[in-house]
């Protein structure tokens, strides 16, 4: 790669990373000092965007520096420990985003006894056990992959560790990884995605009883901001994991995964902050609150 190209990715990427810190970061304060922004969806919205910087964190940081020295290369234990985290965070931010359906299905089905099911107990309990269940999991397959036995060539098809790329190197039989690795997925995916697709279709047949358009439509506005961030992240999720892969898609599967792992975290402060009128507001409100 050119002097100059390695130079317009570092510019890039640093802006990217720039972004989701500043832009997670700014909700993640907001929803912390403004008092009309207490409600349990801002908290889940709180933590998402904690997610966000991490799991940009897991990956960008060594993408910047390789660009900078020309260096793409990292260590076997490094590779293990950003292959944990991200597949660990990717695993809960699936879960958290269920979380956030489960609450919206709440909020609007059963608005009568809202305060009183999404206490500020049970938030912190979705949240806990979004973090907390994937781990062991994500532990098992972590030591599953990196106990393989590796070929003579470590030259990784990919912007950074992940599991199919990993087990291409492979020079065992990876057929019970691939069995352990679809299993995750169906249960930190599909699962999760079933979840909100089940709640959203419920809160469809809710809204479409309202006798009030009006109604209607500010339903559907606090829901459209969850909706297109499910869509972006699952959508590129299982495309990636789900389709064939080949040598002649390995191109497409790196992009994908640039994709979930480093815009879709950018555009979520964009897609909560121009989408919801509350947010607006207390942006507007921030630097004037001491």
């Amino acid at each position: 790669m050119s002097f100059g190209l390695l130079c317009l990715c570092f510019t890039v990427f640093l802006i990217i990373y720039l972004t989701v810190l500043m832009g997670n970061g700014l909700i993640m304060l907001i929803t912390a000092v403004e008092p009309s922004l207490q409600s349990p969806m801002y908290f889940f919205l709180r933590n998402l965007s904690f997610l966000e910087i991490c799991y940009t964190t897991t990956t960008l940081p060594k993408m910047l520096l390789a660009f900078l020295t020309g260096d793409g290369g990292i260590s076997f234990l490094g590779c293990a420990a950003q292959l944990y985290f991200l597949v660990l965070l990717g695993s809960t931010e699936s879960l958290l985003l269920a979380a956030m359906a489960y609450d919206r299905y709440v909020a609007i089905c059963d608005p009568l006894h809202y305060s009183l099911l999404m206490n500020r107990r049970l938030c912190v309990r979705l949240v806990m056990a979004s973090w907390v269940a994937v781990i062991p999991v994500q532990v098992g397959q972590t030591y599953q992959v990196f106990t393989l036995p590796f070929c003579a060539s470590h030259n990784l098809h990919h912007f950074f560790c992940d599991v199919p790329p990993l087990l291409e190197l492979a020079c065992a039989d990876t057929f019970w990884n691939q069995v352990v690795l679809h299993t995750i997925i169906l249960l930190y995916a599909v699962l999760p995605f079933s979840l909100i697709v089940v709640s959203y279709t419920r809160i469809v047949r809710a809204v479409l009883k309202m006798p009030s358009v009006l109604g209607r439509r500010k339903v559907f506005s606090t829901c459209s901001s969850h909706l297109r961030v499910v869509t972006l992240f699952y959508g590129s999720v299982m495309v990636l994991y789900f389709k064939r892969r080949s040598r002649d898609s390995a191109d497409t599967d790196k992009y994908l995964a640039l994709f979930y792992t480093a815009v879709t975290p950018m555009l979520n402060p964009v897609i909560y902050s121009l989408r919801n009128k509350e947010v607006r507001i207390a942006l507007k409100r921030l630097p004037w609150k001491k």
